[in-house]
């Protein structure tokens, strides 16, 4: 579907936006719903449609479309989702997903997901732009280790980097255009896993879990020793978690996950000569704070 001409506009001023502007997205919506819906707004309010065109060419009515744009009343169907999305040219498959993702969430059973996916014919054939494909081969294992680090659970781990994958195919125009999409792909990875990372009061995230996964604690075998060895590795981790977030992250990358030095310039985004000044500054922090804990155990 060929999307409607807008009018050209002076250089440097906005698009020219008929209608009311959207109503902001109800408080009650979660994480998940949320991580489908602002992607659908945005694309609504770049189209230049009116809700008024979006009833013609959907065949829903205004009332409805409004509350699916807002998140409001009950988790709307796949088959009202999809009107809308293939008005707005979006990626069905990470769509899909998503939305599956987020019925889950609002506690819809497997029969309901099913039931409705099998009202919609879905006819289209989507080719994944190849840059995205080749992104999400390279970054795979090192988004999926960061997550687990946070997340523990290896299905949460695995699910938060096909979430963020997904959110960058339908929003990959975007990714493409900013400054540097590695950078802006390993952004929304961070951020899709400390959203569902378990939180310490001062609000930095809670990696103490970690501690009981280090080899050194594996391998010993006198209990007393164990627990002490836990009790200082999950204070260490703590300290971590409280490194600003691009020190934190190269730490766990490096130290949690076993990432290999060199690549991690690559997976965070930034030139091998800030990373290696962010780990010089991290593990100076960390040492000055535990001077008798080896960084590399």
């Amino acid at each position: 579907m060929k999307m409607p001409e807008v009018s050209e506009q002076p250089e440097g001023d906005p698009p020219h936006r008929r209608g009311r502007p959207q109503k902001p997205i109800c408080e009650t919506v979660g994480a998940a719903h949320r991580t489908w819906l602002e992607p659908v707004r945005d694309r609504f309010a770049a189209s230049g449609l009116t809700l008024d065109d979006l009833v013609a060419r959907s065949g829903y009515s205004k009332t409805r479309l409004s509350e699916l744009l807002r998140g409001e009343g009950y988790y709307p169907g796949w088959e009202i989702t999809y009107s809308v999305v293939r008005v707005l040219e979006i990626p069905i498959g990470p769509l899909l997903r998503l939305w599956k993702a987020a019925a889950v969430e609002a506690d819809k059973n497997t029969a309901w997901i099913k039931s409705r996916i099998r009202d919609v014919r879905t006819d289209v054939v989507e080719e994944q732009p190849i840059a995205h494909l080749g992104l999400t081969q390279a970054m795979w294992q090192p988004y999926t280790a960061y997550a687990q680090a946070f997340l523990q659970s290896e299905p949460r781990a695995r699910q938060a980097a096909r979430e963020t994958f997904d959110i960058l195919w339908l929003t990959w125009d975007r990714a493409t255009t900013s400054p540097d999409t590695p950078r802006h792909a390993w952004q929304l990875l961070r951020s899709t896993v400390l959203s569902r990372a378990p939180k310490r009061p001062g609000g930095h995230p809670d990696l103490r879990a970690a501690a009981f996964c280090t080899t050194a604690q594996a391998q010993t075998g006198d209990l007393v020793e164990r627990v002490a060895r836990i009790d200082i590795h999950a204070r260490f981790f703590d300290a971590i978690a409280r490194l600003p977030t691009d020190q934190m992250d190269i730490t766990v990358l490096r130290y949690l996950c076993g990432i290999d030095p060199d690549a991690v310039p690559g997976v965070v985004g930034l030139s091998p000569a800030i990373t290696h000044t962010l780990d010089h500054h991290a593990r100076g922090a960390l040492n000055e704070l535990f001077p008798d804990t080896d960084t590399q155990e």
